[in-house]
C-alpha cells in the first residue's frame, strides 16, 4: 500500500508496556480454537468475552518496554490506516445526512483493560460497542503469519478495517439490534447473526478499501488481492477444517471463506454502502 505522507489518527490510545493483571480463562480464541485463529476478527467481543470468562479486573502497571523497528512501523502503519477509516467513513456518513463519530484504537501488549475487565491478547482484535473502541496486539498481525499464512500491508488493514466495521454497526444501530436478536435465539439460530454481521463487516472493509483507493490512490495491483487471500483463509469452514479436519456448520459464526471473500469483494467493486444488506436475504444465499 502506499501511505506515503498519509496522516495518522489522533483516536489512538497506546498502552504498550502498561501491563495488567492476567485475565481468566483461555481468551475467546482460545476457548473456540486451540493452537490457530479461530475468531480471527471477532465481531463485538464484550458479552462473548464476559461469558468465556475472558474479561475479569487487573490493575495496571508500567513496566519497561521497548518495541522493535517493525512493531513500531506497525504502530503508524495501524494509525495511518484509522486515519483512512475515518476519512472515508467521514465522507460517506455525510453523503447520507449523518455524522460520523470514529472510534478509538487502543494498542496494547499481552493483556489490557477495557471498560469492562481484562482481555487478552490471545481473543485477537476485537471490537467493543462498551466503549466504541478497538483493541489491538501488534503482535497479531506476525501471528497472521504463521498460524495461517496471511501476510502483506493491505492484509493488515483488513483486520482493521473490518473492526471498525463494526463501528460503522454499532452507530447505525444493526449492531445493538443484532445482538438483541441472538439473546432470544438458540445457538444455532444466534450463530446464523453473527454471520450476517460478520459478512456485513466485511463488506464495509471493501467499500473501505474502494474509497481509501479512489481518495488517495492508496492501492497498487496485487494488495487487494492480500485481503482476498486472507478471507479465504479465515473462514470458519477452512479453519475449522484445519484443526480438526472436518467442518461443523452448525458452529459457523463468521462465514465460509467462500462467503467472505464475496462480501469483501462485492464491498470493493460496488463502493455502494446500500449493497451490503446481509440481513434481508436468505442465509442459503450469502
Amino acid at each position: 500500500m502506499n501511505l506515503e505522507g498519509r496522516r495518522q489518527s489522533s483516536n489512538v490510545d497506546d498502552r504498550r508496556g502498561k501491563s495488567v493483571g492476567k485475565a481468566g480463562g483461555l481468551g475467546l480464541g482460545g476457548i473456540l480454537i486451540a493452537g490457530i485463529l479461530y475468531l480471527v476478527f471477532g465481531i463485538d467481543a464484550t458479552p462473548v468475552l464476559e461469558q468465556a470468562g475472558a474479561l475479569t479486573g487487573g490493575a495496571q502497571t508500567e513496566t519497561s518496554y521497548t518495541p522493535s523497528a517493525e512493531e513500531e512501523a506497525l504502530a503508524v502503519f495501524s494509525k495511518q490506516i484509522l486515519a483512512g477509516t475515518e476519512d472515508v467513513w467521514t465522507e460517506i456518513f455525510k453523503k447520507s445526512g449523518l455524522k460520523y463519530e470514529p472510534p478509538r484504537l487502543v494498542l496494547y501488549n499481552d493483556y489490557v483493560q477495557t471498560s469492562t475487565g481484562t482481555a487478552s491478547a490471545s481473543t485477537g482484535p476485537f471490537y467493543s460497542s462498551a466503549d466504541q473502541t478497538v483493541y489491538l496486539d501488534l503482535s497479531f498481525f506476525t501471528n497472521m503469519k504463521k498460524d495461517i499464512g496471511a501476510d502483506g500491508d493491505f492484509a493488515y488493514a483488513y483486520v482493521i478495517a473490518h473492526e471498525v466495521g463494526h463501528h460503522v454497526q454499532y452507530l447505525l444501530g444493526t449492531l445493538g439490534d443484532a445482538h438483541k436478536q441472538m439473546q432470544r435465539l438458540s445457538e444455532k439460530e444466534a450463530n446464523k447473526i453473527s454471520v450476517r454481521l460478520e459478512l456485513q463487516a466485511d463488506f464495509y472493509a471493501g467499500i473501505w478499501a474502494h474509497y481509501d483507493n479512489k481518495f488517495f490512490k492508496s492501492l497498487d495491483d496485487t494488495d487487494f488481492d492480500e485481503g482476498v487471500a486472507v478471507a479465504g483463509k479465515i473462514g470458519d469452514d477452512y479453519l475449522q477444517k484445519k484443526a480438526y479436519g472436518y467442518t461443523v456448520p452448525d458452529s459457523f459464526n463468521h462465514g465460509t471463506a467462500a462467503q467472505r471473500v464475496r462480501w469483501l469483494k462485492k464491498g470493493f467493486n460496488t463502493g455502494d454502502p446500500s449493497q451490503g444488506d446481509t440481513f434481508s436475504v436468505s442465509y442459503n444465499s450469502l
